[in-house]
């Protein structure tokens, strides 16, 4: 009786409905620490060129994806028998056993320009991916965070806006030297800071942690995978994560055809051998034990995906991705070079990602189950004459009253922001106000807006990615179109998503 409640009494109102399926940002500002710290580290460095140093590393990474994307495709039968066969065709990964012993080298001077022109981008991404973690699971606090390919640690620094009172121990694999010291000077005289420790592989953490403490509440790893040449380092790669994963998976990874392509690999991969394990876990003689087992087996999608079914994108000619607009800090606006034309103060970071939780997924009801929504003509039928009088004494402003805006202009939140003061206080506000707007629970229900919204007069068009049953095994891509005729509701909220965000069935 309690279940058939629960789906019929309505969970959202149109104001709460609105607030959980709200999952982007429109612009991304750096926080403060972050500048001020990228800015010290810039000018400890002093490196001359730094203009030609960043472009020659965007370079860089197209050449890298370039030949990676060839010798997966010529050389992969090459790399699985014989890898060091194929160690100096590949970009640099460099791989040194079949096992997915692999390592990653940076100069110095790509170090300095990586800093100064991508990481604030790669940070706005890790951050987005992270916050909807947060808003997906409040329950979720991790303590002990496995940071795979961290570079010079910006989903360390994301964790620590996202989590910064539950963080204790943070791992590092990061096999550029280059890197680990970047990392290091970047985090120089930070307070509060957890227990960070630095390795150079995977195999080189398992060796110098006990086995008990191998498990992480937390991994991710960040655009990483798509630097490893082969597909089966890939999966060897991924699945040494997922084992070392207690409870939540996270992979991101640029919003390119290739990096979508690889997430979607890895995405089905996992999900493969979860329900091949639970197959197994069916055939137990012992129910109790089959029943203990089945509780801690089994994993599923937290973000993007509302599914744990096929992708319902695959060999249709798109690529699931999103987009995160950032204020570009000083260094990116100094540094980066435009195409003789004055250099945009923002910029847009597309990327990638899949976010997986071990467990099965719970059944929810779904967020629009018992909620009645009116049309447009009964708007207008339950209107009060009253109400459409108009007080033409409320158009004019009196000479005495004071005019809107005037000197109260709104500053550009650039880096002269760098030199205020962030408080404990302000902390607490902004995770107050978090907890206080509703939530979207992991349920089938939510659907995913894919690529911007349509609006063409009354009517709104989106691209949703849904599950098509309430266990949530199975998903399509669908064309939803919302008039204000049919559902007001619904359309207002229409009208006020943007990519990336929930959509409630």
């Amino acid at each position: 009786m309690a279940s058939l409640i629960s789906e019929t009494v309505p969970k959202f109102t149109a104001e709460t409905l609105r607030s959980a399926a709200k999952q982007s940002e429109r612009c991304h500002v750096i926080p403060v620490r972050l500048r001020r710290a990228i800015k010290r580290y810039l000018r400890e460095q002093e490196e001359p060129h730094m203009k030609r140093k960043v472009l020659s590393l965007s370079e860089s990474f197209s050449e890298i994806k370039d030949i990676n994307l060839q010798l997966t495709t010529s050389t992969s039968k090459e790399l699985v028998e014989d890898p060091l066969k194929s160690m100096e065709r590949s970009k640099r990964w460099k791989i040194k056993s079949s096992y997915g012993d692999i390592g990653l080298k940076y100069r110095d001077d790509q170090t300095v320009a990586y800093v100064a022109s991508r990481m604030p981008a790669v940070y706005s991404a890790c951050y987005r991916v992270l916050s909807e973690v947060r808003r997906r699971l409040p329950g979720f606090s991790p303590n002990k965070v496995l940071d795979f390919g961290s570079g010079t640690g910006s989903a360390m620094w994301a964790l620590r806006e996202v989590w910064p009172r539950t963080l204790e121990r943070i791992n590092l694999v990061e096999p550029s030297q280059s890197m680990q010291r970047a990392g290091q000077s970047l985090v120089k005289d930070q307070k509060n800071l957890p227990l960070i420790k630095s390795y150079d592989s995977i195999q080189a953490l398992t060796q110098n942690i006990s086995k008990p403490d191998r498990e992480h509440d937390l991994v991710i790893a960040s655009y990483v995978l798509g630097e490893i040449p082969s597909l089966k380092d890939r999966i060897t790669v991924v699945r040494q994560l997922w084992d070392l994963t207690q409870d939540v998976l996270v992979l991101v990874e640029p919003g390119t055809p290739h990096g979508s392509g690889i997430i979607s690999q890895m995405r089905s991969h996992i999900l493969w051998m979860e329900k091949r394990k639970c197959r197994k876990l069916e055939d137990a003689s012992d129910k109790t034990s089959r029943d203990l087992i089945a509780l801690k087996s089994g994993g599923f999608i937290v973000a993007p995906c509302p599914h744990d079914g096929p992708c319902p994108l695959d060999n249709t000619g798109k690529y699931c991705h999103f987009v995160q607009r950032l204020e570009r800090t000083a260094s990116q606006r100094a540094y980066k070079r435009s195409k003789g034309e004055p250099l945009r103060g923002f910029e847009d970071e597309k990327f990638c990602y899949v976010a997986f939780r071990r467990g099965q997924r719970p059944r929810e009801p779904w967020p629009l189950d018992g909620m009645e929504f009116e049309t447009l003509k009964q708007q207008h039928a339950k209107r009060n004459p009253e109400d459409l009088e108009i007080d033409y004494e409320d158009q004019f402003v009196s000479e005495d009253g004071d005019v809107p805006y005037e000197g109260d202009l709104v500053p550009y939140d650039s880096d002269i922001t760098e030199t205020d003061a962030i408080t404990e206080n302000e902390e607490e506000e902004e995770e107050d106000e978090d907890e206080e707007t509703a939530r979207a629970n992991l349920g089938s229900g939510w659907g995913r807006i894919i690529y911007t919204p349509v609006r063409r007069g009354k009517r709104v068009e989106m691209d949703v990615c849904r599950a098509i049953n309430r266990e949530g095994s199975e998903g399509s891509f669908e064309r939803i179109v919302m008039t204000q005729t049919k559902n007001p509701t619904l359309h207002h909220q229409a009208r006020r998503s943007i990519w990336g965000d929930l959509w409630p069935f």
